[in-house]
């Protein structure tokens, strides 16, 4: 989806990931969590935390830090997990995103929304649904269904698939 196709005013909710503001659509996000103890998976990639025991359920946590090319989420008072929905080959699959900090949820009309901007041809800027604008700052919308390509998320899923929930392992 580009801003073209963003026609009416949506909620997003923005969070922080070394000092840059990102922001969600609210459709996406299913809550949001206090930091918690992330159980790591071995050899999986870097920018794949592991995984939490939500409510019984395996959910795969990623560092979107690492996934951006910066450096590891550290702990903080204000670092949470996003629990957001995520489309693979037209299924709904549930992953954690570590965040530096939520902010808020803001509404943005679509006359605050700009382009993703064109990087030349040789980087991905897919993933960006848009750049808003609040006050005289840009927040960066992620369209959360591009940040990871279809085998990075595929292997998210297999890693839910066969890390066992602590009701099977006691």
């Amino acid at each position: 989806m580009s801003t073209v196709d963003i026609m009416e005013t949506t909620q997003y909710l923005t969070f922080e990931l070394d000092d840059e503001v990102f922001a969600l659509d609210i459709g996406k996000v299913r809550e949001v969590l206090d930091f918690s103890t992330i159980t790591r998976v071995p050899r999986t990639p870097g920018f794949m935390r592991g995984v939490i025991n939500l409510r019984g359920s395996v959910v795969p946590v990623v560092d979107l830090r690492l996934k951006f090319g910066m450096s590891k989420t550290e702990r903080t008072v204000n670092t949470c997990i996003i629990i957001v929905e995520v489309a693979v080959d037209g299924e709904t699959a549930v992953l954690g995103a570590l965040a530096d900090s939520v902010q808020e949820v803001l509404d943005l009309s679509p006359d605050h929304i700009e382009p993703a901007p064109k990087i030349g041809t040789r980087l991905n800027t897919a993933f960006i649904k848009g750049m808003g604008k609040r006050d005289s700052k840009f927040i960066i919308i992620l369209d959360i269904d591009k940040v990871f390509s279809t085998s990075e998320l595929a292997l998210v899923q297999a890693t839910q698939a066969e890390t066992p929930t602590e009701s099977e392992t006691s």
